[in-house]
């Protein structure tokens, strides 16, 4: 079973999704603003911010007869923690590297 780290990754993944993701930081917005933004129908932004959803990246609360979309920074933090994991092992790989460099070098 995937982790919610990797299901926030693999929702990212997808270049419509990303590019929804990419226009709430600024304010939360309407399924009609986003399609205005990214160029596709209500329906499909609508599909998509439901896997954005599932990912905990974006959350919606209702504002009259409107739905506002804005990020949720519980699905970005469950990224963060999933590739933190990466960072010892990548640090040790680059120390090497520094090192091998070094050494042939000198």
């Amino acid at each position: 079973m995937a982790t919610n780290g990797v299901r926030a990754l693999t929702a990212l993944a997808d270049p419509t999704r990303r590019a929804i993701f990419e226009a709430l930081p600024q304010a939360a917005r309407s399924v009609a603003e986003l399609a205005d933004e990214v160029g596709v129908s209500s329906s499909a932004v609508s599909q998509h911010l439901r896997v954005l959803r599932e990912a905990r990246l974006v959350m919606v609360r209702p504002e009259g007869n409107r739905r506002l979309y804005s990020l949720d920074p519980r699905g970005l933090a469950d990224a963060r923690d999933y590739l933190e994991q990466f960072w010892p092992s990548a640090i040790a790989a680059y120390s090497a590297a520094l090192q091998t460099a070094a050494t042939e070098t000198a």
